[in-house]
């Protein structure tokens, strides 16, 4: 008899496996389960009405070569969707050097009195690779500098379609290279790391950790990837069942992977689709948060499932009356807050020396 056990936790978000647990022997894959699903929220049913068209207009920006110019516009608007900086940290932003030029970051410092030696975490925000900038991620990286006590470095990696695959990835191996190289400046005393990126940036969180562990790059104490793309050529039952969205819909996310993968092979190039990369032993311990109404939800089993079996403690979590994008948008989704509590737990463990 094929099982897949579940572990229900409080609210509309389900465990489906936790860091101390491996696969039996008769255990099916949660890609060949039912995905489970609670109604969608009534603000979320208010998102997708806003964002309906949504995909085609996606489309035709990113066929224009508009999408980058339309998706760093927005002001306030936008930060009433994605949230604002959290009160208690200050923000610096600076330019470092990478391999190809200039890089933009971002760091979040908690402005409370340090009570124990802070940890550094390197986060690379979303948005289908062609869209976002420092301010995408100001919610998320301020909601863990306060909760956590860290040190957080935002990337403004270069977007496509003007900067397609590896140009973004080499912008957030580099940031991740340069922040190792200067915890002690930028007040990381505690010498841990951590990585994290939602979607597009959940790819290449995962994209960066895996060279990281083949150039002998740094040690990554931890790393979250929030509803990430592992595989750019896959075609998922959920990307069939839930290619209206809302929020990310089927059209746009095929766009943004072509546009992303340029010239690149997704097939059978790891950098692009970190799922496909054959050795998944020795990466650091992972939370991966996967949404029951989002596209990439099989993405995330299927990537969280690898790690477990490759031996990494790994923690897999369902936001089940959840879109895609959910942490970004914490006005709108009930469960962004709950979500990065469990973020922030997870970190702590692996993180914190006084945890």
């Amino acid at each position: 008899m094929i099982v897949a056990s579940r572990k229900r936790d409080a609210g509309a978000a389900i465990n489906l496996f936790d860091a101390a647990e491996a696969r039996s022997v008769n255990q099916a894959s949660f890609t060949q389960v039912p995905i489970i699903k609670q109604p969608l929220p009534t603000r979320v049913k208010a998102l997708a009405r806003i964002m309906a068209g949504a995909g085609d207009i996606t489309v035709d920006l990113l066929a224009s070569g508009k999408m980058a110019s339309a998706g760093r516009s927005g002001g306030a608007l936008k930060g009433a969707i994605m949230g604002f900086k959290r009160d208690g940290v200050t923000c610096v932003d600076k330019s470092i050097e990478g391999r190809d030029g200039p890089i933009k970051v971002r760091i979040y410092t908690p402005e409370a009195l340090e009570t124990a030696p802070r940890p550094l975490v390197v986060e690379f925000h979303g948005g289908g690779w062609a869209v976002g900038d420092l301010s995408t991620a100001d919610w998320i990286a301020s909601t863990i500098a306060r909760d956590l006590d860290a040190i957080v470095v935002s990337v403004d990696y270069r977007l496509s379609p003007t900067h397609p695959f590896p140009a973004g990835l080499h912008d957030c191996y580099d940031a991740l290279a340069w922040a190792a190289s200067n915890m002690e400046m930028l007040g990381a005393r505690a010498k841990r790391l951590g990585v994290m990126g939602e979607s597009a940036g959940g790819n290449l969180a995962a994209a960066v950790t895996l060279m990281a562990r083949e150039q002998g790059g740094p040690v990554i104490d931890h790393q979250v990837l929030l509803y990430p793309a592992t595989d750019l050529r896959n075609s998922t039952r959920s990307r069939r069942q839930n290619m209206k969205g809302p929020v990310l819909v089927g059209n746009a996310l095929d766009a943004f992977e072509e546009s992303y993968a340029g010239k690149g092979d997704p097939t059978n190039d790891w950098r692009l689709s970190p799922l496909r990369a054959r050795d998944k032993e020795n990466l650091p311990p992972a939370l991966v948060q996967i949404a029951s109404y989002d596209p990439l939800y099989d993405d995330g089993v299927a990537y969280a499932e690898a790690l477990r079996d490759a031996g990494v403690p790994t923690r897999l979590t369902a936001y089940t009356a959840m879109p895609h994008g959910y942490v970004n948008m914490p006005y709108f989704c009930r469960d962004a807050k709950a979500a990065m509590r469990e973020v922030v737990a997870e970190q702590r463990k692996y993180l914190r020396a006084d945890r």
